[in-house]
């Protein structure tokens, strides 16, 4: 009878075992991907879950996940499962639904309620496994659009302030305490602790600072909070990722969420970053027609999710 798998957790031995299983998977070579994921472990990052599945003291696969918890307008922290991998010549041995057993047991040690993936609609024998597990297709859609300035350009509404009178600039420390007023304003609820973690990674961030402002005349305007992730959802090129855009209701129709985007993507471009993702509740028809007007389209990707019991 097959001994089962000993779960553990990555340490920096296990990067070139988990390359080398990558690429017998992929049939590519992602080693820049898993170094990355790799220093944020070893930098200590607190929202970072991985872990190994060892059999005959050999690792036989892993998972890599992360916590979200603010990001694209949630109201409590989720669990991002980014990649899960057996190594061919182990599998059906229980070693994947092990591994995603002892996630799910993490994240739940952590308060988090629920886990979510992605996948390409084509990528069928994850999409089974997802199946198999128990996840289900969530009401959220992904989006995604390229970093090209390809803004429609008809006029909001009439009389509405011509685009050249809002500023745009990069985020700061200082915008932190407008940025959560602001948000109370729109959604009724007090965010500061993810905003407060946000500007944070702004700050240690500051070679990639796509986080930025609007000011109509002077006056806070607007928002929007964006990063540039490698390998959030099993995504291995660099892509920006918009967690939060807000524009202050007292500036609406003026401009003001087109400006901020097209210098978001001006700025991304720069840093050859070609593609820019999202996710929006499928009923928010607002939000998904401002979307639409600035270029975005459904992605390929199905998004899953799957709720989980919360340890002690």
């Amino acid at each position: 009878m097959p001994v089962p798998p000993q779960i553990r957790s990555i340490a920096p031995r296990d990067l070139e075992r988990v390359v080398a299983i990558d690429q017998a998977i992929t049939g590519r070579l992602r080693r820049g991907f898993y170094e990355k994921r790799f220093a944020a472990l070893a930098s200590g990052e607190q929202a970072a879950v991985a872990l190994g599945a060892e059999t005959e003291g050999r690792l036989a696969g892993f998972v890599l996940a992360h916590v979200l918890d603010g990001e694209f307008g949630g109201t409590a922290p989720v669990g991002v499962l980014d990649a899960v991998a057996v190594d061919p010549g182990l599998r059906r041995r229980g070693v994947a639904r092990a591994l995603t057993a002892a996630l799910e047991r993490s994240l739940g040690g952590r308060g988090v309620r629920e886990v979510r993936t992605e996948a390409e609609w084509t990528e069928h024998d994850l999409v089974t496994f997802f199946s198999a597990a128990d996840f289900r297709l969530s009401p959220r859609l992904v989006l995604e659009r390229g970093t090209e300035p390809r803004l429609e350009h008809t006029t909001e509404s009439p009389g509405a302030a011509p685009e050249d009178e809002v500023s745009v600039r990069s985020m700061n420390e200082q915008d932190l305490p407008a940025i959560v007023r602001l948000d109370r304003k729109i959604t009724g609820r007090d965010r500061t602790p993810y905003y407060a973690r946000k500007a944070a990674e702004v700050l240690r961030q500051s070679g990639i600072r796509v986080s930025l402002v609007a000011e109509h005349h002077g006056d806070f305007a607007g928002f929007v909070m964006a990063r540039v992730d490698f390998g959030e959802f099993g995504r291995t090129e660099a892509t920006a990722v918009l967690d939060t855009i807000g524009v202050d209701p007292a500036f609406a129709q003026r401009g003001v969420g087109r400006a901020l985007l097209s210098q978001l993507f001006l700025n991304l471009g720069s840093l050859r970053v070609e593609r820019v993702v999202t996710q929006a509740p499928w009923n928010n028809l607002d939000l998904l027609a401002f979307l639409a007007r600035t270029g975005f389209e459904r992605s390929q990707r199905l998004s899953f999710e799957k709720p989980i019991a919360v340890g002690p």
